[in-house]
């Protein structure tokens, strides 16, 4: 079961797209590259798959999803995962890839994605990147540093040392050996803190100096942003996805996956906004009001995090997806991108 929809761009998409490209094209895109690949994304709630949806009518096009909690199966309410007639009437890739005890990094994405894309081109067809997980994006433009693999033992130390005099003094002796790292981790990220005293500990360098030889950019992306002008209503749609979600059954989903005999609140996949909370209750340690509570908030922060990433990133194309012609100047761009359209289709 897939969790209720984002909102939809309020328009219908024309077949009729020349002026609008051009509009585009005046208002500061770059120029068409068969090699850039086209993606939308956005802050969580703001209706990237139901516009993707939209252009599928459009253009002859599969979605590679960009969210690093689609990628775990049984994970589908929470998620706002598209259900399964969805995603046979337009192919989607990098859903159900895991299961949510395992791992998935940024590099494991940007392989698939990378290989995703060459087989959607392969078959004559469009890739559409779509998600908003902003890092996931970064590391396949990117690229990311030659940075070791995880050491087990060295962990175990870590972890060990951590044990003994917690995690803040971890976070002081990283600082001592990487100000820079130590500069954007919070001193009660235990993964991140144990992940950069690791690379430290088996290469001699600071995870901040190797990350920042990553390199010149590996792929060009074609940046399509929905950006709600009006941020309170955000947040009530926020909210109101929320309830949705409740009455869809995903307190019952999370007791699936805490049934699961590999599963743990430690895994990766319990970062996700709202497993975690709900997790919480569960296990006995909040109410269900008080976890309701907690994911609206990190809900409301996580859109707002995504909102400031998007700010330092150079947007090809920023829509308001409450915008009545917002479809219709995606599909514009996309157009003027390269992408061709199906002649007389529309929505």
């Amino acid at each position: 079961m897939a969790g209720p929809p984002g909102p939809s761009c309020r328009c219908r998409i024309s077949t009729a797209c020349s002026g609008v490209a051009a509009e585009v094209d005046t208002g500061g895109t770059r120029a068409a590259s068969t090699d850039a690949v086209a993606c939308i994304m956005g802050p969580t709630g703001t209706g990237k798959t139901a516009l993707a949806l939209q252009l599928a009518a459009r253009f002859d096009l599969e979605i590679i999803s960009v969210d690093s909690a689609m990628v775990y199966r049984g994970m589908d309410i929470g998620t706002a995962k598209p259900d399964a007639a969805t995603r046979a009437s337009v192919p989607h890739r990098l859903i159900d890839v895991r299961d949510p005890w395992e791992g998935y990094s940024a590099g494991d994405f940007r392989v698939d994605a990378l290989r995703a894309i060459a087989e959607v081109r392969a078959q004559g067809r469009v890739p559409l990147l779509v998600g908003g997980t902003m890092l996931y994006f970064r590391a396949l433009e990117r690229g990311l540093s030659a940075l070791p693999g995880a050491d087990a033992g060295i962990r175990a130390r870590i972890d060990a040392q951590a044990e003994r005099s917690g995690w803040p003094e971890l976070h002081a002796q990283l600082a001592a050996v990487d100000p820079g790292a130590a500069a954007r981790i919070k001193p009660g990220d235990r993964q991140r803190i144990q992940r950069a005293l690791e690379v430290f500990m088996l290469t001699g360098e600071p995870i901040s100096v190797l990350q920042a030889q990553s390199g010149k950019s590996r792929l060009e992306l074609r940046r399509l942003a929905l950006v709600p002008a009006d941020r309170t209503a955000l947040r009530a749609r926020l909210d109101r996805r929320l309830r949705a979600m409740m009455d869809a059954g995903f307190l019952g989903e999370v007791r699936r996956l805490m049934s699961e005999p590999l599963m743990s609140a430690d895994r990766p996949a319990m970062r996700a906004v709202g497993y975690r909370q709900l997790w919480a209750h569960l296990a006995g340690q909040l109410s269900l009001e008080e976890a309701m509570r907690q994911a609206a908030v990190a809900t409301h922060r996580l859109a707002k995090r995504q909102l400031t990433w998007l700010r330092s990133e150079a947007l090809d194309l920023s829509l308001d997806p409450q915008s009545p012609d917002c479809a219709m100047r995606a599909a514009a761009a996309l157009e003027g991108w390269g992408c061709r359209a199906r002649a007389g289709d529309a929505i």
